[in-house]
């Protein structure tokens, strides 16, 4: 029997058999736009108010004070989680700029090999008691990454590393847009190897032709579960992400 992590994303968990394996890596893939923060935020918000499990977030990408001002839209207010402990914020931005972060934790600055930022995220991980991981984005974290064979090794490394510390960890990776049409071929992730060394695969697509858009999310694989083959409607309503049935849009 495979034990169950509710993901938070509305709608979603009855397509994954109930939720995330447990101790597993899944990636999140997306173009800009398409709702891959908001997806990592979630899922940890979720966790910890509704199912009492904490996270940690570790931000590549954008600054925390300005993911906590984002979100605030939905109502979830992660300062106060952060004050209980229940959620914890990284802030790894400032190793690209070398700068000194105002954030409690961070990533020392000017650190750029990827094992080392992957030790100290284990750190962090250990300090905070955290049962829920959200790294965004694996692109910026490989950023000095030289070849597809260290590239590689590095990403395994760092899969191997969050199994080990017993916890179910979002990771996301960047994509160009591209279409979900039968026969073409499709992009999962940045460096093409991402998808090989994580438990499960989702893909969100958002299609935006004049006034119309379309956001989809696809489940590509998911280990040790039976999941939806179908692409699935997705909105970003008041509430956070919603995945629709498709007999729903």
């Amino acid at each position: 029997m495979v034990n169950r992590v509710p993901s938070g994303i509305y709608g979603l968990d009855e397509l994954i058999e109930g939720g995330f394996p447990e101790k597993r890596n899944v990636l999140v893939s997306g173009a800009c736009g398409t709702g891959k923060s908001i997806f990592c935020v979630q899922y940890l918000y979720k966790g910890a108010v509704e199912y009492g499990e904490p996270g940690l977030f570790v931000t590549f990408d954008e600054s925390p004070y300005k993911i906590r001002e984002d979100v605030m839209r939905f109502g979830w207010d992660l300062k106060t989680l952060e004050k209980s402990g229940d959620f914890r914020m990284v802030d790894a931005s400032v190793t690209r700029v070398g700068m000194v972060s105002e954030e409690e934790t961070s990533i020392t600055p000017g650190i750029f090999d990827f094992d080392q930022i992957g030790l100290e995220i284990m750190k962090v991980i250990r300090e905070s008691g955290a049962k829920r991981v959200a790294i965004d984005s694996l692109p910026a974290m490989a950023l000095h990454l030289k070849d597809s064979a260290e590239i590689r090794r590095s990403m395994f490394r760092l899969a191997l590393l969050l199994s080990k510390a017993n916890v179910t960890a979002v990771l996301t990776s960047e994509i160009p847009e591209q279409s979900l049409s039968a026969g073409q071929p499709m992009n999962f992730s940045k460096y093409g190897v991402e998808e090989y060394i994580v438990d499960g695969v989702l893909l969100l697509n958002y299609l935006g032709v004049g006034s119309q858009s379309t956001r989809t999310l696809y489940i590509r694989k998911m280990r040790s579960t039976a999941h939806s083959p179908d692409i699935h409607p997705m909105e970003i309503t008041k509430d956070g992400i919603v995945v629709k049935k498709v007999e729903e849009y």
